[in-house]
């Protein structure tokens, strides 16, 4: 009996280790014929003229708030004139005046401080606010485009971005972008999608 068992063991344990040096299939691994370019992002910063530069769709989507709940809101601060730091007393008013109107809306004034300062940037001065630019591969299989997959979405794009893929002819695409309160992934590339329509 104890034979046995001792048989079975050795069975079990020269399995499990046939199992474990064994090769798993890639996860990423493609159809033949298909093959991997890496897609060049542009733009993808646009704001709306009422909005003066200012990235209001990445800021509401920060607070949780419609982007016209922010616009009312932010039509009562007052900046400074010629891009000045505002005075201590201005800049208290302003921050009353936000919150006068956010806080109905479940915004804390830690919260907007957080995303006040995390959207910051030098207006005026071809500044930026802070982002991260996506990464994405074009699935390319006989010199045409058959598909694309995001491999990190980035963050900070305020309208979709161009993209184009290097030496590839490809059909118009739709970017699609996603907005939430993870200031990590505010404004990210959540997909690429074809159209159909060819470019010339």
């Amino acid at each position: 009996m104890k034979t046995r068992s001792l048989q079975a063991t050795a069975i079990m344990m020269a399995l499990m280790a046939s199992l474990s040096t064994s090769p798993l299939p890639a996860k990423d691994e493609l159809p033949p014929g298909v093959t991997r370019v890496t897609v060049v992002f542009s733009g993808g910063h646009d704001t709306v003229p009422v909005d003066h530069g200012r990235p209001v769709v990445l800021i509401a989507a920060a607070l949780g708030v419609p982007d016209e709940v922010f616009r009312e809101a932010f039509s009562h601060v007052r900046p400074a004139a010629g891009g000045r730091e505002p005075e201590p007393q201005q800049v208290r008013a302003n921050k009353s005046a936000l919150m006068s109107a956010l806080g109905k809306h479940g915004v804390t004034n830690d919260r907007l401080d957080e995303v006040s300062n995390f959207y910051r940037y030098p207006p005026g001065r071809g500044g930026l606010w802070r982002n991260k630019p996506a990464t994405a591969h074009a699935l390319v299989k006989e010199g045409t485009v058959i598909g694309f997959e995001v491999v990190d979405g980035g963050s900070g794009y305020s309208s979709p971005p161009s993209i184009t893929v290097p030496g590839v002819k490809t059909s118009e695409v739709k970017v699609t972008l996603s907005y939430g309160k993870d200031l990590q992934k505010n404004g990210s590339v959540s997909t690429i999608a074809m159209t159909g329509a060819k470019v010339k």
